[in-house]
Parts: structure tokens; C-alpha cells; sequence
């Protein structure tokens, strides 16, 4: 869901945090995106069904995503893991991303697209 509505990388999705949630405001800091993600009835529901999944695990990890091999640990899980997610509607993560991102653009101002998704603009040479 991230990917799809947000535009979220697997990094972004990776390594997103419990303490990067705003349960008030239902926001989510992803990456180095200047603002918190207002997110939508649908990704709320993903994510707190997601945490709800985490809970079970009973696990001291900070980390959303959390696996058989991190749950012991604090680090963020592979993309590898990430990636059969998606397997299911046929596009691996970053065509999902890619195609979302190319909406915005071609909808919005290309400038503001950037700026909040944490981009930066590079002048050329």
C-alpha cells in the first residue's frame, strides 16, 4: 500500500519505525521526506493490521516490517522480503513506485512531486 498510493520505496518501507507513526494525526514519516504522509483509510487499516501482526511477535525491534530473522534484532528487514508482496499483481516494487511517481508529475507540479518525496533537484554541471 505504501508503494502503491505513496510512492514509497522499499527502503522508505523497510525502514519505517514504530515511533515514525503518529496514531493521532494518521501519519507516517517516510524516509527524508520533509513532512509526515497523511495516510488513507486503506493504508491505515494495512498498517495497523500490520502492527497488530508485529504485536503477536512480541518483538523489541523498532522496526513496522519484522521477520523470523529480525524479530531477535534490531535491524530492518531485506528488500528481498519485501519484494513477493507484490507478486500477485505481476510489477516488482519499484515499477509500482516508478509508475505512481510518473502520475504525480503529470498531475502536479514536478517541484512540489519532488519536495515531498524528499528529492532533490541536481543542476547540471
Amino acid at each position: 500500500m505504501p508503494t502503491l498510493l505513496h510512492g514509497a520505496s522499499s527502503s522508505e518501507t523497510r525502514m519505517l519505525k514504530i515511533d515514525d507513526i503518529d496514531q493521532q494525526a494518521h501519519t507516517v514519516r517516510l524516509g527524508k521526506r520533509a513532512h509526515a504522509v497523511p495516510l488513507d483509510p486503506a493504508s491505515w487499516t494495512v498498517l495497523q493490521r500490520c502492527l497488530a501482526h508485529r504485536g503477536a511477535w512480541r518483538t523489541d525491534n523498532p522496526h513496522v516490517v519484522v521477520t523470523k530473522r529480525t524479530e531477535a534484532g534490531r535491524i530492518p528487514t531485506s528488500a528481498a522480503c519485501l519484494f513477493p508482496l507484490l507478486d500477485d499483481c505481476g510489477f516488482p516494487p519499484r515499477m509500482v513506485r516508478s509508475t505512481r511517481l510518473a502520475d504525480l508529475v503529470n498531475t502536479m507540479d514536478p517541484k512540489l512531486v519532488a519536495a515531498a518525496f524528499g528529492m532533490e533537484t541536481h543542476k547540471p554541471p
